[in-house]
């Protein structure tokens, strides 16, 4: 309950805060209203976790009021302004030249709120609200797209999308996310317009994809992606699973495009599930179920995971995709590193693709392995894909059910104990460092989770067994 209660604090001083902004404008002479996102997530009964403010103030003029600011746009009329704790954009009402970089205005000239409404992307996204007097200003329609729960571009969609291509990805992500339709004319403008989302930067690509997958509905917006003609753009790769047909025994919901969908709606289920413990118990009991829902690498991995399907399917005795895994993790690494990743995302999203199918037959493997797998950083992710997956095919849980009371009885020191012997012990009995030394670590590592070996006395009689051995080996 703590949790629920600091973050419902948390957003009260947020809007308070918000509006001392305005109130500061106001009282140096100067008109000034919520804008945006936050606007439609209070038409929507939604609490809104950011605001922003929209002023005639001058870029100089918001600097010299308040005392903490950062001009983060300031050709755009945008500063960032810092109150107690909080950061807000506030921009000055503006209406935008030509778009000659496909993202950012040649040149802006200020104006009104009506002006500045009409440069804006999504209709439901162009509306402002006055919270001193509690009146909303629409110049756009977003109020009635709201009630008809549609995504439509403000004034020529082929207009707003030429300015920013990225929008046609927002598009997406907003329908998605509000579980909304496209209106016509904006999915039409998209279907014509796909062919240029890669006119956009790598950088910017991949942050919006990140939203829309880690949302409420990412195998929605895969679909929607796909009919729209963005997917093929940005993951032909992911397409590429369509019509790739699979044994019906193991796969009798349908093809690989087909089969990764649905792996991505039953991660969708397992996030809302977690919505709703949160909702009827104030704080999940578990924070890290949260984050593990929530985690772009995971998504990555459930989109991912079959990827080397396509490229090794054969008939031979029946369908088969031999070595997909190890196949899928290479085209993963080149994905990553084409979104511009980050070193730890990359590493991460590939081990999970190759690593997809580990956890099959887990019931016949070594404790000493398990263990090994239940100390990597990836395993919660690794169990999650895993059980997605099956989830999407045969429904088969016994293995991943096995492997979670495994990892849920077992001890931290159990999978993590520390070691009973270093290589300085190997040198102090006389070994020289060299590759001898990660073999005979290993294999003692291995016997101490299996439980053979409890004690460095034990574990220095092994070393020596073993020194022994690989060298007889080695002559």
């Amino acid at each position: 309950m703590n949790n629920k209660v600091d973050l419902d604090s948390r957003k009260d001083l947020l809007k308070v805060a918000a509006i001392g902004i305005v109130k500061r404008l106001r009282k140096n002479g100067f008109s000034a209203l919520f804008a945006g996102g936050c606007v439609r997530d209070m038409l929507m009964g939604c609490i809104p976790e950011d605001y922003d403010i929209a002023t005639d103030a001058r870029p100089d003029d918001i600097i010299n009021i308040f005392k903490r600011t950062v001009p983060i746009g300031i050709h755009f009329g945008v500063v960032l302004v810092m109150e107690n704790d909080f950061e807000f954009e506030v921009a000055t009402f503006r209406s935008d030249g030509t778009y000659s970089d496909g993202r950012h205005p040649d040149t802006v000239t200020f104006c009104d709120a009506r002006g500045d409404a009409l440069r804006r992307d999504f209709t439901i996204n162009g509306m402002f609200y006055d919270p001193i007097e509690d009146r909303h200003f629409d110049y756009v329609g977003g109020e009635d797209d709201l009630k008809a729960c549609l995504i439509k571009a403000i004034g020529d969609p082929l207009e707003r999308f030429d300015e920013d291509r990225l929008r046609m990805i927002r598009a997406v992500r907003f329908a998605c996310r509000f579980d909304f339709k496209i209106e016509y004319q904006t999915s039409e403008a998209i279907k014509k317009f796909h062919d240029k989302i890669l006119t956009v930067s790598r950088e910017r690509i991949r942050d919006e994809f990140r939203k829309a997958l880690t949302g409420p509905n990412p195998d929605k917006s895969i679909k929607m992606l796909d009919d729209l003609g963005l997917l093929h753009e940005i993951l032909p790769e992911v397409t590429a699973m369509k019509g790739v047909a699979q044994p019906e025994n193991f796969h009798p919901e349908g093809d690989v495009f087909i089969h990764t969908l649905l792996t991505l709606t039953k991660l969708a289920e397992g996030r809302k599930a977690t919505d709703t413990i949160e909702e009827h118990h104030f704080a999940s009991n578990d924070p890290g179920k949260k984050k593990l829902y929530g985690s772009w690498e995971l998504a990555m991995a459930v989109l991912l995971h079959d990827i080397g399907k396509p490229v090794t399917f054969e008939i031979s005795d029946r369908i088969r995709f031999n070595n997909h895994d190890s196949v899928g993790a290479k085209m993963a690494e080149k994905i990553c590193e084409r979104l511009r990743m980050s070193n730890a995302e990359k590493e991460r999203i590939t081990w999970l693709v190759k690593m997809h199918l580990y956890l099959r037959h887990a019931q016949e493997m070594r404790l000493s392995k398990l263990k090994r797998l239940f100390a990597h950083e990836g395993y919660l992710e690794l169990a999650e894909l895993y059980k997605v997956d099956s989830l999407a095919s045969t429904a088969n849980l016994d293995d991943y059910n096995f492997c979670q009371r495994m990892f849920e009885e077992l001890r931290e020191e159990e999978i993590k104990p520390d070691p009973l012997i270093t290589g300085n012990d190997l040198i102090a009995l006389g070994l020289r460092p060299g590759p001898i030394f990660s073999i005979i670590l290993d294999a003692i590592k291995d016997e101490q989770l299996e439980q053979k070996i409890t004690t460095k006395e034990d574990a220095l009689e092994k070393a020596k067994e073993l020194a022994v051995l690989q060298t007889f080996s080695e002559r």
